[in-house]
């Protein structure tokens, strides 16, 4: 049989020339599977049954053929040493390959589904207090990075330092600052609002909350007296800030002033980390004064800086001022009122998704370019490039530190922490203490947006594990493999 017409009955996917064997493999495994259909097939009316003898007689010299091609292969590879791949394509070519090896065209993103989410993904790993918190970048990498960058600006002119290093405003993350400042009260107020229509508990002993009108029964809890409860949560009703956990940081007067010492750590004001990074990215607040300068820093040395003259300047010459936004407030919480209805309630839990979002992500574009420092070893959160020298942090071996916190990298769950809840499939079935596995989980947020009505998010779904099912009991729980 010719092969054009033996490639068109057999459109088997293969690799470029440079896998041929593998070509083979699948052909002559494709061929002997033909083969055994052709021989256990039943009893067929005699026209039929000798037109599939005929099948299987070409089948059997198509194979024959294969396996010859295979051996000469072989031998040519053992007489070159299996190195020289310019001979096996020669012998290739000259003893006959299919034509289809030759006319493909190699397309390496014709069958590959791409999904910027995963299937399926683990939980964020708890870290003990005994444990130091990883470095976002290693230490090896930022020491290769820096010898690179010595090495191609060595010899070359020392350009300008980009803002905000030489105390300049990055003016394209300035509408950024006022969005995300926004976005934090709209979500405090929806918070709010959306804890009055969904279910939140916390327990009274540990960190831990859930999401829901019962408790879950996970023996889980690490606080007070946790062995005589058998680690068993005692449930109460959680506040707001049980799901936006507030991270307090100093304000500072000027980002390049002098490092707060240990005296000082109670003179100076501690506002939420979020509204500081918010301020030094340009936000003006009328009750937290900072420092904004008009020309670039002049920098003697590494920690040596001062000002440039602005006398040229006028006085009321403000450089950002087209980017300033009005800024909502906070409603109090005697003035919350439910919302009343689905409808209102999962309109409520969209927009309140919203305002997550945003501020998750413009928080992550406002740290790209304003330092954020955060201690190795507990959740204290600095905005700025250096961390106060105070002797306050209480984390697993302080003593051998003298109190002082292990500044590094910060990202972005130091800042806006997502505090994971377990995913309730049912809110009128309790969860099952031996089907722990099978649930999933998301941030606090996520998921009372979900039990508010919203639909669950793709980003979420890995770890919310949408795709798992869930067995009834345990017997059916004992049968998955």
């Amino acid at each position: 049989m010719p092969h054009a017409l033996y490639m068109e009955q057999h459109t088997t996917a293969c690799d470029p020339i440079q896998s041929t064997q593998k070509c083979f493999a699948q052909e002559l495994q494709q061929v002997t599977l033909s083969l055994s259909k052709s021989q256990h097939q039943q009893e067929r009316p005699a026209g039929e049954l000798g037109a599939r003898q005929q099948a299987s007689g070409q089948a059997n010299r198509r194979a024959s053929k294969l396996a010859s091609w295979s051996q000469a292969n072989e031998q040519a590879n053992r007489r070159t040493g299996g190195q020289d791949g310019s001979n096996q394509s020669k012998f290739l070519l000259k003893n006959g390959v299919p034509k289809r090896i030759h006319d493909q065209k190699y397309q390496p993103n014709s069958a590959i589904i791409r999904n910027d989410h995963p299937q399926n993904a683990d939980f964020p790993r708890y870290y003990s207090r005994k444990e130091k918190k990883p470095f976002p970048i290693p230490i090896v990498e930022l020491r290769r990075a820096a010898r690179e960058r010595i090495k191609k600006s060595k010899g070359m002119p020392k350009g300008p330092t980009p803002p905000p290093r030489n105390g300049m405003l990055v003016k394209s993350l300035v509408p950024v600052a006022y969005e995300v400042l926004n976005a934090r009260i709209s979500l405090i107020n929806n918070l709010k609002k959306l804890m009055k229509a969904v279910p939140v508990l916390a327990c009274r002993h540990c960190n831990e909350i859930h999401v829901g009108p019962t408790g879950h029964p996970f023996r889980s809890c690490r606080g007070i007296r946790a062995e005589s409860r058998r680690g068993l949560h005692d449930w109460t009703s959680a506040n707001l800030d049980d799901v936006f956990v507030p991270i307090e940081a100093y304000h500072l007067f000027d980002r390049f002033g002098r490092r707060i010492s240990h005296e000082e750590r109670f003179s100076i004001p501690r506002i939420p980390a979020l509204i500081e990074l918010c301020i030094q990215g340009g936000v003006d607040l009328p009750d937290l004064e900072t420092k904004r300068r008009r020309k670039p820093i002049i920098r003697r040395g590494k920690n040596d800086i001062i000002d440039a003259n602005e006398d040229d300047l006028p006085d009321d010459l403000d450089l950002y001022a087209k980017f300033r936004k009005p800024i909502l407030t906070e409603i109090p919480d005697s003035e919350v009122t439910p919302p009343v209805g689905s409808e209102q309630v999962a309109l409520l839990a969209l927009e309140t998704f919203e305002a997550w979002e945003i501020v998750r992500e413009g928080a992550g574009r406002l740290m790209r370019k304003y330092a954020v420092r955060v201690c190795g070893y507990c959740p204290e959160v600095h905005i700025g490039y250096s961390g106060p020298k105070t002797q306050n942090c209480g984390a697993y071996k302080h003593q051998q530190r003298n109190g002082q916190h292990g500044w590094q990298r910060a990202i972005l769950d130091d800042l806006v922490p997502p505090r994971y809840v377990w995913h309730v499939p049912d809110i009128m079935v309790e969860m099952q203490r031996e089907l722990r596995n099978f649930y999933g989980q998301a941030p606090a947020v996520v998921e009372l947006c979900v039990q508010g009505g919203m639909e669950v998010p793709e980003k979420y779904k890995s770890t919310m594990r949408m795709d798992i099912g869930i067995p009834t009991n345990l017997r059916e729980a004992e049968m998955v493999v």
